[in-house]
């Protein structure tokens, strides 16, 4: 699912705010929120993007290009924690980004915070989206859930759960969209 326009309104006003350059995307999807990055570094910025199926990215691809921001693209193929690990590989990409945004494979989002916690910056943010899965994670709709909605809905709060006694981080958890969480890596 692609994230919403007023999410990424945010985000794009964020990336600016904390002058990001080098970012990460983890889940691409069709490159909407990509694009939205992109959009919001300056020339010479980056952002690593990740997702498991190019064809999602070739889908956003053409209007990246309109919109002139390829060159600041570079995208890899595979399991995001594979790719994050050959990141981490390179002593020059720990602590080198300054803001990493997660959407991608629910389940792995734990996996990801600890990767993640490694590449940011202290001072860096980690937007995690999905985090309040449709409501679910209030625990007032057991009913309306699915098997998979359970799943997921667990997922969150643990992650929630997991994110809120991070010593390393500073959260706050936004209720746009489907849920919003900014962790700021304070050390």
């Amino acid at each position: 699912m692609a994230a919403a326009p007023d999410e990424l309104q945010f985000l794009n006003m964020l990336l600016k705010l904390i002058n990001a350059k080098n970012t990460i995307e983890i889940g691409v999807f069709t490159g909407y929120s990509l694009l939205a990055t992109a959009l919001a570094l300056p020339h010479d910025g980056k952002v690593v993007a990740i997702d498991v199926n190019r064809e999602f990215f070739e889908v956003g691809l053409p209007v990246i290009k309109k919109a002139g921001v390829e060159h600041k693209v570079e995208f890899h193929e595979g399991p995001a924690l594979a790719i994050l690990d050959q990141l981490l590989a390179e002593e020059k990409n720990k602590g080198a980004f300054d803001f990493i945004f997660v959407d991608a494979d629910k389940a792995n989002y734990q996996n990801y915070h600890e990767k993640a916690l490694q590449l940011v910056k202290v001072g860096g943010l980690i937007a995690y989206d999905n985090t309040l899965w449709n409501g679910y994670v209030t625990g007032h709709m057991d009913g309306l859930m699915n098997e998979q909605d359970r799943i997921l809905t667990d997922l969150m709060i643990k992650l929630n759960k997991s994110l809120v006694a991070d010593p390393r981080v500073e959260i706050c958890q936004l209720a746009i969209a489907d849920g919003l969480t900014l962790c700021r890596r304070s050390v």
